[in-house]
């Protein structure tokens, strides 16, 4: 363990390192569309070659990943964020009537495709967990207050407000009465915010692929709890809703009926799977949604500055996907996907949201006759001159805090 502690140290050294320019690793490598610096590839030889082996060794189970998890903890209690209040509040509530406070395993690994299995986001269970539901909406939390430092514990909020103003931007709406189809959920943290943004919409149904997201997701629902900051237990305040519910299912395969929803919202979910499963998630949309509806879709955009230059950095993006094992994947096929999405939809519009991530909304064709004529795509990530419409105001990897 001393040598795994003294590599680990070693390792994270050598990030501190190279956060002196990082922007210098960037491909010169220009795009004849909006002149920008295009998607940097990761870097190959001995030094990737050594980050791979370490980052697949014990060194990473043992070691940076504990430091990772702490990492982020740290950044949500110095910017005010309750987190382990928060956790040992929702663990406690499932610890209820348990037998000496032991939660079992609710899922059988056999009914998972191997993607969906692999360890991600610091747990060695990926999403199939309780301490990944219990947590989910803590990271989400310390995770805003990164790319809104300005905003601290309230970082989140911005956040998922840039993601809102950039679709209704793009003409994002729902009628009255209207279906929302959230999938990809969580413990449904979006999608109470959706229902909060279309308080005339009928109905909104959050889908997870997690036994345990939802089962946490249903808790908070059941409980609503008030936030720490107002004397309650939760890092937000939550209300039922009526018009809401959570259901465990395949965002694949929704089991849902044909032309049902009016919005179908994928968000932050298409870059934690591979490409052909994120193909079928659209796939999926479009079969549900009725004629003239839209498919909401908001992502990390590895056409941005931001994390193009984060991605040209060996060191850096080897730690960052080393959490995320199909982030490489989706970097590299970001317009494989948006061109399969064109081939289905007939209007696509897409904005940057935030300095890293762009929001689109797709709408279905209302008869075979408009899709025929093809997709009109309306791009408006990048201006005139090529440069990305939004400023980065994301933390640097090292900061915890601004």
């Amino acid at each position: 363990m001393y040598i795994y502690n003294f590599i680990g140290r070693y390792l994270i050294s050598l990030i501190f390192l190279v956060k002196v320019d990082a922007a210098t690793f960037t491909s010169q490598v220009k795009s004849s569309v909006t002149g920008q610096e295009t998607k940097a590839q990761p870097r190959t030889g001995l030094l990737q070659n050594v980050l791979n082996f370490a980052l697949e060794s014990p060194l990473w189970k043992n070691v940076l990943v504990p430091q990772a998890r702490a990492n982020i903890v740290k950044t949500a209690e110095e910017n005010g964020i309750q987190w382990n209040d928060a956790f040992e509040w929702i663990r406690a509530e499932f610890e209820k009537g348990t037998k000496d406070g032991v939660l079992l395993d609710i899922h059988n690994d056999d009914e998972y495709a191997d993607y969906y299995r692999k360890p991600f986001h610091a747990y060695e269970k990926g999403n199939l967990c309780w301490d990944a539901a219990f947590e989910q909406e803590l990271a989400s939390r310390a995770v805003g207050a990164r790319n809104f430092p300005a905003f601290g514990e309230k970082g989140e909020d911005a956040f998922r407000s840039a993601f809102e103003q950039a679709l209704i931007s793009q003409g994002a709406t729902c009628p009255d009465n209207g279906i929302i189809v959230d999938l990809g959920c969580g413990t449904g943290a979006g999608t109470r915010r959706l229902a909060d943004l279309f308080p005339k919409c009928g109905q909104i149904i959050g889908l997870d692929l997690s036994p345990y997201f939802i089962a946490v997701g249903e808790m908070l629902l059941k409980c609503a709890p008030t936030s720490i900051a107002n004397g309650g237990k939760w890092v937000t305040t939550i209300q039922n809703d009526p018009r809401l519910s959570l259901k465990l299912g395949d965002a694949t395969a929704t089991k849902l009926p044909d032309n049902y929803a009016d919005v179908v919202n994928v968000g932050l979910v298409v870059h934690e799977l591979p490409l052909d499963a994120a193909c079928s998630i659209c796939d999926e949309a479009f079969r549900i949604l009725k004629p003239g509806g839209q498919l909401w879709l908001y992502e990390m955009d590895f056409d941005s500055p931001g994390f193009s230059q984060q991605r040209s950095n060996p060191l850096l993006f080897s730690l960052i996907r080393s959490t995320e094992p199909w982030l490489d994947v989706y970097a590299d096929n970001c317009d494989d996907l948006r061109n399969h999405i064109y081939k289905m939809f007939t209007n696509v519009d897409i904005t940057a949201a935030t300095g890293r991530h762009y929001a689109l909304v797709a709408t279905k064709a209302t008869s075979e006759g408009q899709l025929s004529c093809g997709a009109v795509v309306n791009d408006d990530r990048f201006d005139d001159d090529g440069i990305y419409r939004k400023g980065d105001t994301h933390l640097k990897t090292w900061e915890s805090k601004r």
